[in-house]
């Protein structure tokens, strides 16, 4: 049984298809990438010793050649100072945009924000190098991580913060500016296109401009929408056209029914 079972799988595979495509095209060893994104990350957050930095500089970039090259190591190291300086905006946003966080130390150890967020940055560079798979491979692991799923080709300006985080989806060309808060749940999404690849390339995701905050579980589509800076967009809105700046966009209230002294609600009260 097995037997033939390996020669059916082995007719397969001789099939021309995705699969087959894929076996052909370079890999990357997943493995080797997470743990040069573990000593990034631990790079960005100064969790590394003083002392040793240079040192765990070049190592950082030997894991990096080894993965993509010596000339893309380098151009990733390069922008280091400046991916720093961003995380450090939002590891404050954070703290200053949530009054549970004791701390920075908080901040950066347990919240889901701080862990996705520097992430994305650190993947952002090898997207902006032409390297998307490697990029794709460190956003997914904060994905896993967090439940928060950044595209590396987003464009997400600094002082930046996800409070509480799950659920939430940010697309491929997407844009957002400085200072902008999102609360769980949130999706900046592209509409859905039957002719799927068609649309690559294209600007598919919204803009979201400086000073911007989005409540839970709010939806806005589009690569023509723009959200105009200082709004603010209620929690479980479904938004597909843009709004200026300084708009307030919610949902009307939903009528509650309130019902005292029933020992049993049963069906009828809840129309089922």
């Amino acid at each position: 049984m097995i037997d033939r079972i390996a020669q059916h799988l082995a007719a397969l595979r001789e099939q021309s298809g995705a699969i087959k495509q894929a076996r052909g095209e370079r890999t990357y060893d997943s493995e080797k990438v997470r743990a040069a994104l573990g000593l990034l990350r631990r790079i960005l957050f100064d969790q590394t010793a003083d002392e040793q930095l240079a040192s765990d500089l070049h190592v950082a970039h030997g894991q990096i050649a080894g993965i993509v090259g010596v000339a893309q190591a380098t151009r990733v190291i390069e922008r280091l100072p400046d991916m720093r300086h961003c995380v450090q905006m939002d590891v404050e946003a954070a703290f200053e945009g949530d009054p549970a966080a004791k701390s920075y130390a908080e901040v950066i150890e347990s919240y889901p924000s701080a862990r996705a967020v520097s992430t994305y940055r650190l993947a952002r560079a090898f997207y902006q190098i032409g390297e998307p798979v490697v990029a794709r491979i460190m956003s997914e692991e904060a994905h896993a991580a967090t439940g928060i799923d950044i595209h590396p080709g987003a464009d997400i300006g600094c002082h930046f913060f996800i409070d509480h985080g799950t659920g939430v989806v940010i697309g491929e060309t997407c844009k957002i500016g400085n200072r902008v808060k999102l609360y769980h749940g949130v999706t900046l999404g592209a509409f859905s296109n039957r002719d799927g690849r068609a649309d690559a390339g294209r600007k598919r995701h919204p803009t979201i401009e400086d000073d911007v905050t989005i409540y839970p579980n709010a939806t806005i589509l589009g690569g023509g929408t723009v959200v105009g800076r200082g709004s603010i967009i209620g929690g479980n809105v479904w938004l597909t056209r843009s709004v200026d700046p300084y708009t307030r966009v919610t949902i009307e209230t939903p009528n509650l029914q309130v019902a005292q002294g029933v020992d049993d609600p049963g069906p009828d009260l809840f129309n089922l």
